[in-house]
C-alpha cells in the first residue's frame, strides 16, 4: 500500500477520485464501443491517444483546448455527439440561456435527474417541507430547468406550479432601448404568480433574484407561507445578497439558513455542468456567496483570462473555466461568459475549489445585459 492510497486528507483523497472518474470519462467517449462519434474523430484528426496519455486533470489540460461549444453545440448535428452506447435512445434537447439566434444545444438522458438528486440533499426540511407545493418563476420550455425543478421537487415528496418566462425577449428590449416593454414583461410574470400564490398552498420557490425582490414588493414572502427560496440566474453581489437576505426573506438576523423568515439558497450552475450549491456561511463571508460545483461530474477553475492554462491565485477574480464529465457528455476546458473569485476548498464538505462573487465576464470594465435570468 503506497502513501498515497494511506492518505485521510480530504483535498487529496477528492483529486485522487478526479483523477480516476476522468480517466473512466476518457475510456468511454473514445472507446469505439461506447464512445462519442465527435470526440473518436477528434483524436483521429490530431492523432492524439487520451485514453492512454491523460491520467490527471493537468494531462487533460495539457492536451485538449478550450472546448468550441459555440460552434459544436450549436451547428454540430446531434447524432456526433450522441455516445454509441446511448445510439438509439430517444433523448431531451436542451437550450441554453443565450440571447437570440441559433441556441447552444445539449443532448440529455438522465444527467439532469441524478444531478438534482443529489442537489436535493442539501436542501433543510424546514425551508421545502416535504410534500408541500412549489412554484417556479421562471424559464421552461427547452431549457432543462423546468424538468429539473419538478424532478428535484418529487425527490422531496412535492409537487410544482410554474410561471414562464422568456429571458432572450427581456434581454433583446433591454438591448434595444425599451425598458418598459422589459418592465412590462416582468410585472405580468409577477401577476401570473401571485394569483397561484393567492388560490394555492406554496411552501417553497424557485427564481431569479430579481423576480424573487418584485414578488416580495407585492406582498410579503413570510405572509404568503413561503419557507425556502432557491434562487439563481443573474448576478447577486455582496450587498444585493444582504438585501436580498435580510429585507426581501426577512432574516433580520442576516442568517440565510434561518427560520425566522424564508431560507435563502442562492445557486450557481447551467445546462452544461449541472447545479453548484452554495455554502452557507454568506453573512460572516461579508456577504459574498460561495459555491462548489458537482466534482467529479464537473470541474470550475478560475483561469487568467490572457493565459488559460493558468489559475489565478486564491482570492483573485479570473475567467471561469468548465470542464464536464459524465458518461452523457465530455466538454473539456468550456470558457464561460462568467467571472469570478476563486475561493480555497471547503474541506468538511467539499475538498475542492469554489467560486464566489460569480458575475458576467468583463463586467468590471464594461456594462453587461443580463435582464431577469
Amino acid at each position: 500500500m503506497t502513501p498515497t492510497s494511506m492518505t485521510t486528507d480530504p483535498v487529496r483523497l477528492a483529486s485522487d477520485k478526479l483523477h480516476a472518474h476522468l480517466r473512466e470519462t476518457i475510456a468511454w467517449h473514445f472507446s469505439e464501443d461506447t464512445g462519442t462519434p465527435y470526440w473518436i474523430d477528434y483524436a483521429k484528426v490530431r492523432g492524439i491517444d487520451p485514453v492512454n496519455n491523460v491520467k490527471t486533470f493537468d494531462d487533460l489540460l495539457a492536451m485538449f483546448d478550450h472546448f468550441d461549444a459555440d460552434t459544436v453545440l450549436r451547428y454540430l448535428p446531434h447524432e456526433q455527439m450522441i455516445p454509441r452506447a446511448f445510439a438509439g435512445r430517444p433523448y431531451n434537447v436542451f437550450e441554453t440561456g443565450g440571447t437570440t439566434g441559433m441556441p447552444k444545444q445539449r443532448v440529455n438522458w438522465e444527467d439532469f435527474q441524478y444531478d438534482y438528486t443529489q442537489f436535493s440533499n442539501t436542501l433543510r426540511d424546514e425551508h421545502f417541507p416535504r410534500g408541500g407545493n412549489w412554484l417556479m418563476v421562471g424559464p421552461t420550455g427547452p431549457r432543462r430547468l423546468r424538468l429539473a425543478i419538478e424532478h428535484l421537487a418529487h425527490c422531496r415528496g412535492s409537487s410544482v406550479y410554474f410561471v414562464d418566462l422568456d429571458p432572450r425577449w427581456v434581454k433583446r428590449v433591454i438591448r434595444e432601448g425599451q425598458p418598459n416593454q422589459a418592465k412590462a414583461y416582468m410585472a405580468h410574470a409577477i401577476d401570473q404568480a401571485m394569483t397561484i400564490l393567492r388560490h394555492r398552498a406554496v411552501t417553497s420557490l424557485f427564481t431569479t433574484p430579481k423576480l424573487l425582490e418584485a414578488l416580495s414588493e407585492r406582498m410579503s414572502l413570510v405572509k404568503l407561507g413561503i419557507k425556502g427560496a432557491f434562487v439563481g440566474g443573474t448576478t447577486m453581489d455582496p450587498q444585493y445578497t444582504r438585501f436580498l437576505i435580510e429585507e426581501v426573506c426577512e432574516q433580520p438576523d442576516g442568517d440565510c439558513m434561518g427560520t425566522a423568515g424564508v431560507g435563502f439558497y442562492p445557486t450557481y450552475g447551467n445546462t452544461l455542468m449541472g447545479v453548484a450549491p452554495h455554502r452557507p456561511n454568506i453573512k460572516a463571508n461579508n456577504w459574498a456567496t460561495t459555491y462548489y460545483c458537482p466534482q467529479p461530474r464537473a470541474v470550475l477553475r478560475v483561469v487568467n483570462p490572457d493565459d488559460t492554462q493558468r489559475s489565478v491565485d486564491y482570492g483573485e477574480f479570473g475567467r471561469v473555466e468548465l470542464t464536464t464529465l459524465t458518461k452523457e457528455l465530455f466538454m473539456p476546458r468550456f470558457l464561460e461568459r462568467d467571472e469570478a473569485r476563486r475561493v480555497e476548498p471547503w474541506v468538511e464538505q467539499y475538498p475542492w475549489d469554489g467560486v464566489s462573487e460569480v458575475r458576467p465576464f468583463g463586467a468590471s470594465t464594461s456594462k453587461i445585459v443580463e435582464g431577469v435570468y
